[in-house]
């Protein structure tokens, strides 16, 4: 593999740009119909890009070779990634995006508490002060 397809800063980055994308389409798709069915559009489009993707990829499927742990994890990662599509466009359709996203961030220091208590990686003064100031500055963001 190339450097590119190994940096995670690089697709870190990319997918707070296509994050920061969602927030500003979905807001403008959301006006004038039920947020549920916009979630539901939005999720049939990401399903059958991924599909897509993984078509064309050079990696066979095999389902078999998928562990049971597996399946359950993601399947619930699923369910996780539903609701909170759900709540996101709710929270879009209800207030503005500049306010709705930089709350929806806030799940940052949701990951860097549950890293350290269900997967036990280390977490370190750096982690507490950077997931500080996102909750500092989400809810300078949010309140003003």
């Amino acid at each position: 593999m190339g450097a590119f397809s190994t940096n995670w800063l690089l697709w870190s980055v990319l997918s707070a740009l296509f994050a920061a994308a969602t927030a500003i389409l979905a807001k403008v798709g959301v006006d004038g119909i039920n947020s549920n069915l916009a979630t539901a559009i939005r999720t049939t489009v990401v399903l059958l890009c991924t599909w897509f993707i993984v078509a064309a990829s050079k990696n066979p499927v095999t389902f078999a070779a998928i562990s049971k742990k597996t399946w359950i994890f993601l399947t619930l990662s699923g369910i996780a990634t539903g609701l909170s599509w759900v709540c996101y466009f709710r929270a879009l359709q209800l207030g503005l995006a500049s306010k709705v996203a930089p709350v929806d961030k806030l799940s940052v220091i949701f990951v860097i508490a549950f890293s350290a208590l269900f997967l036990h990686e280390p977490v370190g003064w750096p982690q507490w002060v950077g997931g500080s100031l996102i909750v500092g500055g989400a809810v300078i963001l949010a309140c003003f």
